[in-house]
């Protein structure tokens, strides 16, 4: 993906935007940023590398497992457009209400987040999907999350302290590690 596209994003969606309010004026800082209920909005940084690893283009269809605040939903549907779809899942319903809000800012009807399923990883029924983006530390290769993958799709992961890109192609899983990144454990 082009610099610029990610650029153009990070100046089209405000992170203040998705900040609890007394938190709003620590945007421009590169540091992960609580936001309540334990959960963090991620260093911008972070979230930069992701999405480059990602590569979302227009047209996809992307999964923000652990979307927070909204503020990397808001991001991937800037760069998914009008014509894809971005679904958002979080556990904390104070978030999903929270970040629901956040994204009504953006007036982008394609993307939405939802809590997702008791006992259930990911948006199966929503599957598949072209990219799926995971804020949030596993402690091993989620297979589910693999198996929601369209053919010659990107997931992009945390795994322990280990940045990883996964990609299905052909019913095999290629696995590249970029780098060392710290998160909140996937649950």
């Amino acid at each position: 993906m082009e610099d610029s596209a990610i650029d153009r994003v990070f100046a089209e969606v405000d992170r203040a935007d998705f900040l609890p309010p007394d938190r709003r004026d620590d945007a421009g800082r590169d540091e992960p940023i609580a936001i309540g209920q334990g959960q963090t909005n991620s260093q911008p940084y972070t979230v930069r590398v992701m999405l480059e690893l990602l590569d979302v283009r227009p047209g996809h269809r992307v999964l923000d497992v652990g979307s927070g605040s909204g503020w990397t939903t808001a991001l991937l549907g800037c760069l998914a457009g009008p014509d894809g779809l971005v679904v958002g899942v979080e556990l904390e319903p104070e978030l999903v209400r929270f970040g629901s809000e956040n994204l009504v800012r953006y007036a982008m009807e394609w993307t939405s987040i939802r809590q997702p399923e008791a006992g259930v990883l990911g948006a199966p029924d929503l599957a598949p999907y072209d990219r799926i983006l995971v804020s949030a530390t596993a402690r091993e290769l989620p297979s589910t999350l693999v198996g929601q993958l369209a053919e010659d799709g990107v997931m992009v992961v945390p795994v322990g302290a280990d940045m990883l890109r996964v990609r299905r192609r052909e019913g095999d899983v290629d696995v590249t590690r970029h780098g060392t990144f710290s998160f909140v454990p996937l649950r």
